[in-house]
């Protein structure tokens, strides 16, 4: 397990931790690092307004741990003092269970009028994300946010704002992202082909923050072409209980002959299915979408045509994809052809992969989909009959699955509840509608086995029987945030008003 904290000086610190709060024995050395201003590649990132002391970022690997235990730790030293405990469950390779809560595009809020309008959802994707992990009690489990990470944007305060917020929830389970375009883009980047549509949505930050923050699996990474660092995080993947995940870059190069189209090619086609039955691909910019967006068109079609290949050649249960700040569920797709299941015999032209934009956890720009009065002059886009759902909704998507069962819930921020779900059984079957339950009860439709509930119709859900989803933390990813920071008060002239954002 990784723990990463951020302090305001270069001390050596440690993370003291062991099964017992009252006897913290175990002892990990952090490894110190930071960015400059001068690492940043454009402004505002690199100017006297974006730009704010980082810190520093300490990085701590948990070894030696039991399988499925219960730890406590705190972060620190004797000279600079020590956080408060907490606590995390670890990894138990020998489950098949797996639970996870995955979004994209969430950002932070902030009680104060600035630069950019920030995203005051996000509260309530924390909020509910906290209640599902005090349901599952002593369960591992982890996040997955797939672009689209703080908004900051080049004002680097807005990552401090971001850890913060997370905090509840990264300090007790894994933290694992994808890198998108407000965390990376900007006018210089190395791979910017005409038709990508890259712009500097990055704020000049040029994926620094992001790189040096973050500490995900494997050692992907790619040259900014300046005096910055260089971008890490990429692309990576590892085992959870009965499911394989993988996470690719949709803002660096995938086209065949990169080293990430060999790294996804390779990594999908040595997945062990008896193993985990379930592959799940994620990344920022959707591959599918109904949402009006124009710009990313071409993109879109050298994904299709480059990497859709890769996905159901290879069986991949589910792409999960952000970007769009709303929620869409397609039908298994092969080329914008729906098929009835997925992962069907490999290469033989009739596999199929489920396409879902989860987008929605907390940015506020969303697509308009339905009239609206006095809007009439506002473009609308129908929904085709390969997207199955599409939800306005702020929320987050909770993974629950065993070797027999795949369950994906979309969670409503208004009222923490399902509003849409999605099952697919090991066989390749995939059964979906509305449906309405908790977090435990997705675990025991999970661990339930196929055929033994009855379905009264194909628009309801298995919302009943009994499993226990859990597949545990991971060893050296990415653990959690424990923030240390300057607090100051907002000048009294300040309002809590969000500025529109350009």
């Amino acid at each position: 397990m990784r723990v990463m904290y951020v302090t305001g000086g270069h001390d050596e610190t440690y993370v003291r931790f062991g099964e017992r709060e009252e006897e913290l024995q175990g002892v990990a050395v952090a490894r110190v690092g930071r960015y400059e201003r001068d690492h940043m590649c454009d402004a505002p990132a690199n100017s006297s307004v974006g730009w704010r002391d980082p810190g520093y970022v300490h990085d701590a690997l948990l070894t030696g741990l039991k399988k499925g235990h219960k730890y406590y730790y705190r972060v620190g030293n004797d000279k600079g003092g020590w956080s408060a405990t907490h606590s995390f469950v670890s990894r138990n390779s020998d489950s098949d269970e797996t639970i996870a809560f995955l979004f994209g595009d969430m950002g932070t809020a902030v009680p104060y009028n600035t630069y950019l309008r920030t995203q005051d959802e996000s509260i309530s994707t924390i909020k509910w994300i906290l209640r599902d992990l005090e349901d599952l009690g002593e369960k591992p489990a982890f996040v997955s946010h797939i672009g689209d990470i703080s908004y900051a944007r080049g004002y680097s305060w807005l990552w401090d704002h971001f850890f913060t917020q997370i905090e509840p929830v990264a300090a007790r389970v894994a933290y694992h992202v994808c890198i998108g375009n407000h965390e990376y883009n900007w006018p210089l980047q190395p791979f910017k082909p005409d038709w990508a549509g890259y712009g500097k949505d990055g704020g000049g930050e040029c994926g620094v923050p992001y790189s040096l923050r973050f500490n995900m699996p494997g050692n992907s990474s790619e040259p900014t072409g300046t005096g910055a660092p260089p971008t890490k995080n990429l692309y990576y993947s590892f085992d959870m209980g009965s499911v394989h995940f993988v996470y690719i870059s949709t803002e660096t190069n995938f086209l065949p002959g990169s080293n990430q189209y060999k790294f996804l090619k390779h990594d999908l086609e040595s997945v062990d299915r008896n193993k985990t039955p379930f592959v799940v691909v994620q990344g920022h910019r959707p591959m599918y979408t109904t949402s009006h967006e124009n710009r990313d068109a071409a993109l879109r079609g050298k994904m299709l045509e480059h990497l859709e290949p890769l996905l159901v050649n290879n069986n991949v249960t589910l792409a999960l994809w952000g970007h769009v700040h709303r929620y869409e569920r397609f039908c298994p797709l092969n080329n914008f052809t729906c098929g009835g299941n997925v992962g069907q015999k490999a290469g033989d032209g009739k596999s199929y992969t489920v396409h879902i934009v989860i987008g929605m956890a907390g940015q506020d720009w969303q697509p308009i989909w339905e009239p609206r009065p006095n809007h009439l002059e506002d473009p609308i886009f129908p929904q085709p009959k390969r997207s199955l759902y599409r939800g306005g909704e702020f929320g987050y998507t909770r993974l629950v699955a065993t070797k027999q069962k795949f369950v994906l819930s979309y969670v409503g921020n208004h009222d923490g509840e399902v509003h849409d779900m999605v099952e697919i059984l090991a066989s390749g079957e995939v059964v979906s509608g509305n449906g309405d339950c908790s977090i435990n009860d997705a675990i025991s439709d999970a661990n339930s086995k196929p055929g033994s509930q009855v379905v009264e119709s194909t628009l309801s859900w298995y919302v009943k029987g009994g499993s226990v989803l859990l597949l545990g933390a991971f060893m050296g990813y990415v653990f959690g945030y424990v923030t240390s920071r300057k607090k100051s008060e907002a000048p009294s002239n300040w309002t809590p008003v969000k500025t529109e954002e350009s």
